[in-house]
């Protein structure tokens, strides 16, 4: 079986090396992180166009690991996206989804407000957590719910992060895994 590109897509600040996104970097070859110019302060049309590109530059099909912000930007590009390039979109792991109209979103980053809620054209997996300081689990089951996702409820993991202590976080990397072998098919 051959696998698609996991693309990884890490939110504002980029994920660090002890986070889950950048472990999975480490210890699967298929993954490969977008790199935004902008990590602290970004537009989200800027994140939209560098994540199209290199949906264009991949070798094949993708699958998308979003985590904060880039839940958000995969809504967004998916709205505007050519047919050529969401297809070869396989699916979306989208974990710890922030809402950028909240309370705690950082000051700096802009357009990522509102975000779409159509529903998005590729099987995809929302994972939230009941103490994440970025979303509220109702929210973040709302954007499930109009993303047409499947919605995982992780129990008190915070903002499913490098502080949350998941290491390379197993139980990710298995829904990961799912999203990859119905690509498969």
């Amino acid at each position: 079986m051959t696998l698609p590109t996991t693309l990884i897509l890490p939110g504002i600040s980029n994920s660090g090396p002890e986070h889950w996104q950048s472990q999975w970097e480490r210890i699967d070859a298929s993954c490969t992180r977008v790199m935004q110019a902008e990590w602290d302060a970004p537009g989200c049309a800027d994140w939209v166009t560098t994540l199209d590109a290199a949906i264009g530059a991949a070798p094949g099909d993708v699958v998308l690991v979003g985590h904060s912000s880039a839940c958000a930007l995969v809504a967004h590009w998916a709205a505007a996206a050519a047919p050529a390039h969401i297809g070869r979109v396989r699916g979306a792991l989208l974990v710890g989804p922030s809402d950028p109209e909240g309370p705690n979103y950082p000051v700096g980053p802009t357009g990522f407000a509102p975000v779409p809620l159509a529903p998005l054209p590729f099987p995809s997996i929302v994972v939230a957590s009941r103490d994440d300081a970025y979303v509220s689990l109702e929210k973040a089951r709302s954007y499930a719910d109009a993303w047409g996702s499947t919605f995982v409820d992780v129990g008190a993991a915070g903002h499913i992060n490098a502080a949350s202590g998941l290491g390379a976080w197993p139980e990710g990397y298995a829904l990961l895994e799912r999203l990859r072998r119905q690509a498969a098919r």
